[in-house]
């Protein structure tokens, strides 16, 4: 019942936020006609649309994407056509001869006031906003979808999208039944309504173009990290739901008791150190850090974690890294041996490939810190990169407590390089993209994805930001996709200073020649460590490859890679 209250809640924060703008346009149109009739019914189909939508995409993954894409094009179909009727009487009333069910409906009605006045056409209008509304991913509903991508989508995570979105619905209708107020009398006021329903055309074919063009997803989804987030995440912390950050705990605070450390047992093998045991570091403050090799935002922390290893293990403090594999090849001890090789990692690496010690803790995050005092209980965790003042503060709390002496004031510097270096954040528009069929989101490809068959795909230049298209022969898996023929490529339209893309040699392991461009050219002094300046580069292991490094002003870009070889493994594009 709280997860019930809580998405209900989120998706009330939406009206404050910017990303909700683009939604207005077709809900204040409709202002001015009964709420019963009109206004009701055109935020229902709003909100179930909205959870039908979402719950595909907790099912359907990438299938569930493209359909929406689909929809989405015919919601600014109608919306278009709204607009228009809305401008031009004469076109209202040439629309009206069509015997077509839905046509005549909405021009029928459009003859004798307005267009589509009725409760059926304002519930299709509903369905068209909610196909082209895409709520900010804040805590909550990152909260509902997490949970169904990790234990499973359900009836029940169904009925928590439908919350969150009538949560937003009934935001928009207090706004409706005040705006509705004010915008009839104003038509009143000025017996202009022709002037003012013309008006109303031109906004909302402003919306239209607007999220055509994709301005609802770049400038208002930037706008958006700084408003609604923190106030669902606020209203998480408040009823003990979600991660809790180490930054919660003040400077100077007593740290809490969250419960006893889990045992370390079931790895598959220690690197670095024989194995170490829960009983065998009673005495010892230990900071449990789980990451895979491939996860970008691993790598940005492991320095950090690192510096304090080496920092603080004459003061009694062992840090323990558990690598939890998320791709397959990532389960092969020799990658995992290398990967800590070349990233200097000299503490102990728990390797967890049945995932026990992960599941013993009850994670689910890459990277996930875990604070663990010298009686072995857990008094903080910390999700994800960032805040490493915070986390480096607790560790001198809990040494402090454990009786260490001479600990120093100041934090560590680190400077990573590479992959490892901090992300920029403000600019970073585009998220972490699979290339496999069961998580694929945004694919472009004119036919989508087809599973496990050869396909020779026709390459497609992706208008939208974030959307990406393969070209060339691809047999597409689960996970990832291998290319069959030497000029296979892939495109991504995205905003970021860096892209990342994990890629691997097929099968017997022989090395794959590839060429990059940004925008149809060499990316010059844009190469990420991974890319030539005239673009070239090749793929000899299974990793991460940072392949642009923006030097200027970040902006949307088209990144294209080609392999100049077949057989590449493609996985996940990630972004810093």
């Amino acid at each position: 019942m709280l997860l019930f209250i809580l998405a209900y809640l989120g998706g009330a924060l939406t009206i404050v936020s910017p990303c909700i703008l683009p939604v207005l346009p077709f809900v204040f149109a409709r202002a001015d006609k009964p709420f019963v009739k009109s206004g009701l019914p055109l935020l229902a189909g709003m909100a179930i649309t909205f959870a039908a939508v979402a719950s595909l995409a907790a099912v359907g993954g990438g299938w569930a994407v493209q359909a929406n894409s689909v929809g989405r094009i015919a919601a600014l179909v109608i919306l278009a056509a709204f607009g228009l009727l809305l401008l031009f009487p004469s076109l209202a009333d040439r629309a009206t001869r069509p015997l077509v069910a839905l046509g005549s409906r909405l021009s029928e009605s459009a003859s004798r006031g307005g267009p589509g006045s009725g409760a059926g056409a304002s519930f299709l209008l509903g369905v068209a906003t909610g196909l082209l509304w895409a709520p900010c991913a804040g805590p909550i509903l990152g909260l509902v979808l997490t949970g169904a991508a990790l234990q499973g989508a359900s009836v029940k995570t169904s009925f928590l999208l439908l919350a969150y979105a009538a949560g937003a619905a009934t935001s928009l209708a207090l706004a409706l039944l005040v705006g509705g107020r004010v915008f009839a009398a104003m038509k009143k006021s000025l017996g202009a309504s022709e002037w003012v329903r013309r008006a109303l055309g031109v906004v909302v074919l402003v919306a239209v173009a607007a999220i055509a063009l994709g301005f609802d997803t770049g400038v208002l989804t930037k706008l958006s990290l700084a408003s609604t987030s923190k106030l669902e995440q606020g209203l998480l912390t408040r009823l003990g739901v979600g991660p809790k950050s180490s930054a919660m705990v003040a400077a100077g605070q007593p740290l809490p008791v969250e419960g006893l450390a889990p045992p370390l047992a079931g790895a598959v093998e220690w690197i670095n150190s024989p194995p170490l045991t829960r009983e065998g570091l009673r005495g010892k403050v230990v900071v449990v850090d789980f990451w895979t090799y491939s996860c970008i935002n691993c790598l940005r922390s492991l320095p950090y974690v690192e510096a304090w290893s080496k920092k603080y293990a004459d003061k009694g403090l062992v840090v323990i890294g558990v690598h939890a594999p998320e791709f397959a090849f990532e389960h092969d001890i020799a990658n995992v041996k290398k990967a800590v090789h070349d990233l200097g990692i000299t503490y102990p690496v728990a390797v967890d490939n049945n995932l026990t010690i992960w599941n013993a803790f009850k994670n689910s995050y890459w990277p996930a810190h875990y604070f663990i005092d010298g009686q072995g209980r857990i008094r903080a965790h910390h999700y994800g990169e960032g805040d490493y003042d915070g986390s480096e503060r607790i560790i001198k709390q809990l040494l402090i407590e454990n009786g260490a002496k001479g600990l120093n004031a100041g934090t560590v510097a680190v400077a990573g390089g590479g992959a490892m270096a901090a992300a920029d954040v403000p600019d970073q528009l585009s998220p972490e993209t699979y290339l496999g069929s069961d998580k694929a989101a945004g694919n472009a490809n004119k036919d989508g994805l087809i599973a496990d068959k050869r396909t020779d795909y026709v390459g497609v230049m992706p208008g939208a930001l974030n959307h990406w298209a393969y070209s060339g022969v691809w047999t597409v898996g689960g996970e990832h996709a291998v290319s069959g023929a030497p000029q296979a490529g892939i495109v991504y339209r995205f905003h970021a200073r860096d892209l990342h893309l994990v890629l691997g040699p097929a099968a017997g392991g022989k090395p794959v020649r590839y060429r990059i461009t940004l925008d149809g050219k060499p990316p010059g002094a844009d190469a990420g460590v991974d890319a030539a300046a005239d673009g070239s580069g090749v793929v000899t292991s299974q990793r991460l490859y940072q392949l642009v490094r923006q030097k200027g002003p970040v902006k949307d870009r088209t990144f294209e890679i080609e392999f100049l070889d077949p057989g590449v493994q493609a996985f996940a594009f990630t972004f810093g």
